[in-house]
């Protein structure tokens, strides 16, 4: 067939590329339309379970000794098609563990291995995870027989955890719960190079200030997990690396300790694989044919042989016993000089001068050989920057402390993004309370809530103050790392009540009144906060002629100082917040964008996202008082009349200099209200406008208040793990 003419008589009638090659149509088309993905992707529609199915369940019922049996055993059962260095694949299982995890970066929460994300584009197929592909077939025979009950995502940490266990090194211990997601995630923004390892000056506003990195990345590269293991942009210069190593990693929110622990631990085991030209390799698992059936990167110059593998293009292990927990790495790194050299397949590397043969570790396939070790630029940072060696000469005098470090450093890597202790299952998880998981005690249910309720009522708060004080506590929530939200009252604690974003006098208030009124309940703030937003949103339901009741679960709990490391809050700092018309600055992206990013971090959907936008804004939440958007006369009351008068074509809508728009009667031209692109943006874009005039019918004044109710009780009890199992 013409393939050139689907649409003339006789053409081919399927849309050749249409849900390919095309991408996006919409934004293809049309770049400035405001894409809604991200509040459209994991829903029903692409899970394979069973709706009734809850993975916090069954993973209860997963026979775990019978897994970590099995992850040993597979250590040692080297296959034919992809050969295990020296007969043991700790070394990829951990590689392919840290990869999974490493894609983490604390700035936005989004990345790490707690949704099996490595097993699709683009990271299935970044350069940095060559031959990963690998490790997960070869952990399929464990998934495949424990099931449903063993996600990906707790199988693929397992199995580095097992792997170090295996070597001889006491983990920390482990948390099951992670639950696979079912597809690419749309919504993690990786960088704007349009080609892999594209040189590092594209996401740096000044190579020499590591600092100076894009927010919110922490790779230095396109495809890349971290550093560029040569040095940077690919030039040996450790010094100059240890600053993008450094950068990079507390981006990842690890200090240098953790760091260096990290750096010198994952590299006391396995090997670098570039033994091979590189030119041969195949196309990542994305470009493969079909016949490949989702592998990639072929070896055809393998031949069976673990030590022909090609990965990095680097070549070499970092110690003389590489499927040993030890203190090798040390030995190597500070007891020869080093100098630099090129691998087979032509990357920098560091080889040292005047090693004995002895000393050096055997052929990853043929026992009766020696291997030339290597040293990365990213390992001589170690060496060469000042503060990295201090601490890596304090771990060479004491390997127990090493040991301990590494393996909650290893710990912390690999759960960070799993959020509070409640997130996690099995026999394994360590009964230490750790500051990063942002503890917080439970929380009494055993008060009167409706006495409370009444109290609050009285108590002369006005409807906006209890819902915009609930709304604050709430929205710092962020389901991509599970870290925020009003669980913990942390509101009330530094660096929260200072926010802008947070109206210090207007909180500082409201904290003044209902602070008392919980300590005589017996109730926690954090439950009172709550439960004030929705005594208010109960009579905002009221005054809209409507009788339906907030649903409220007690059982919070408030955290202490001692137990926020309130640095690591700073990154959940709203820059803006469309639901209450603020935005705290001018930072380039626009605020209907920056609107989606809150509403999907949040879990809402983009009806979720219209529905309390609407809401908020006739019951007078803007921050500051502001009437931008505020499309009623009868403020306070949950009415629809935001999506009535967005709709109503009784009026026109004008730019203003400030940036602001301004709504006038068409007839007259007298201004009635002003607005924000974040409110016009529900009647200009086709999506939400179409969700908007569901509200605007005559026949939905009702509907519009309960699916208000339903998405802000989302929202309220989006922290609340304990009320899912």
């Amino acid at each position: 067939m013409d393939g050139n003419n689907m649409h003339g008589r006789g053409g081919c009638p399927v849309n050749h590329g249409g849900n390919t090659s095309l991408g996006k149509p919409v934004t293809k088309w049309w770049p400035r339309a405001l894409n809604l993905d991200i509040l459209h992707q994991h829903g029903a529609r692409t899970n394979p379970m069973d709706a009734d199915y809850n993975h916090r369940e069954a993973v209860k019922g997963l026979d775990f000794a019978a897994v970590k049996a099995d992850l040993c055993a597979l250590m040692t059962q080297s296959q034919d098609w992809w050969p295990a260095d020296w007969g043991h694949y700790g070394g990829l299982m951990i590689r392919l563990a840290w990869h999974s995890a490493g894609s983490y970066r604390v700035q936005d929460g989004r990345g790490g291995a707690g949704s099996g994300n490595i097993r699709f584009a683009p990271l299935n197929s970044w350069p940095d995870n060559a031959s990963l592909d690998k490790a997960r077939r070869l952990l399929w025979p464990v998934k495949k027989k424990h099931g449903n009950a063993l996600s990906w995502a707790d199988l693929i940490i397992l199995a580095g955890n097992m792997a170090y266990e295996s070597m001889g090194l006491k983990t920390f211990g482990f948390g099951f719960g992670r639950a696979d997601i079912w597809g690419p995630e749309q919504d993690v923004y990786w960088g704007a190079e349009a080609e892999w390892l594209a040189p590092s000056e594209n996401r740096f506003g000044d190579l020499d200030d590591a600092s100076t990195l894009e927010a919110p990345l922490s790779a230095v590269h396109m495809g890349l997990i971290y550093v560029n293991p040569e040095g940077v942009n690919g030039t040996p210069d450790p010094a100059r690396t240890a600053q993008h190593v450094r950068e990079t990693f507390a981006r990842m929110a690890m200090n240098d300790e953790e760091t260096a622990a990290l750096t010198c631990g994952g590299h006391t085991v396995g090997k670098a694989h570039g033994g091979g030209d590189h030119d041969r390799i195949g196309p990542e698992p994305e470009a493969a044919g079909i016949a490949e059936q989702g592998l990639g990167w072929a070896n055809p110059n393998q031949g069976g042989k673990a030590a022909n593998a090609f990965t990095s293009g680097i070549e070499g292990a970092w110690t003389k016993e590489p499927t040993k927990w030890d203190m090798g790495y040390f030995d190597y790194l500070f007891g020869y000089e080093w100098v630099v050299t090129t691998s087979p397949a032509g990357a920098h590397q560091w080889t040292a001068v005047d090693m004995p043969d002895a000393e050096k570790p055997l052929d990853p396939s043929d026992p009766s050989r020696r291997a030339i070790p290597m040293m990365t630029d990213a390992d001589m940072a170690m060496k060469v920057d000042p503060i990295y060696n201090e601490i890596c000469q304090r771990f060479r005098a004491d390997p127990a402390y090493f040991a301990d470090t590494f393996a909650r450093a290893w710990f912390k890597l690999t759960h960070r993004d799993m959020g509070p202790k409640a997130n996690y299952y099995g026999p394994d998880v360590p009964e230490e309370d750790l500051i990063w998981q942002d503890p917080i005690p439970a929380g009494s249910v055993a008060y009167d809530v409706d006495a409370l309720k009444a109290r609050i009522a009285a108590c002369g708060l006005t409807t906006a103050e209890m819902i915009a004080t609930a709304w604050d506590s709430a929205r710092t929530f962020r389901g991509s790392d599970k870290r925020g939200g009003a669980n913990g009252a942390r509101i009330r604690l530094t660096p929260q009540r200072d926010w802008p974003g947070n109206e210090p006098a207007r909180l500082a208030k409201v904290l003044g009144v209902l602070e008392p009124l919980a300590a005589e309940a017996g109730a926690s703030v954090a439950d009172v906060i709550v439960l004030a937003g929705n005594v208010g949103l109960e009579r905002a339901i009221a005054a809209a002629g409507f009788d339906v009741a907030v649903p409220f679960a007690p059982g919070r709990g408030d955290a202490c100082a001692a137990q926020t490391d309130a640095a690591s809050f700073d990154v959940l700092e709203p820059v803006a917040d469309g639901f209450r018309n603020w935005q705290k600055a001018a930072c380039g992206v626009p605020a209907e964008e920056m609107m989606l990013d809150r509403a999907q971090l949040l879990g809402l959907t983009a009806q979720d996202m219209t529905v309390l936008l609407g809401g908020m804004r006739v019951l007078g939440t803007n921050h500051g008082g502001t009437g931008h958007g505020v499309f009623t006369d009868r403020v306070g009351a949950l009415t629809t009349d935001f999506f009535v008068n967005l709709t109503d074509m009784a009026n026109s809508w004008h730019p203003l200099e400030d940036g602001t728009y301004e709504i006038r009667d068409r007839q007259s031209g007298t201004p009635k209200w002003t607005a924000t692109s974040v409110d016009l943006v529900f009647g200009s874009n086709a999506v939400l406008r179409a969700y908007a005039e569901v509200y605007a019918q005559d026949d939905n004044g009702k509907k519009f208040v309960n699916d208000f109710v339903a998405a802000w009780t989302r929202v309220m009890t989006a922290d609340r793990f304990d009320l899912l199992h």
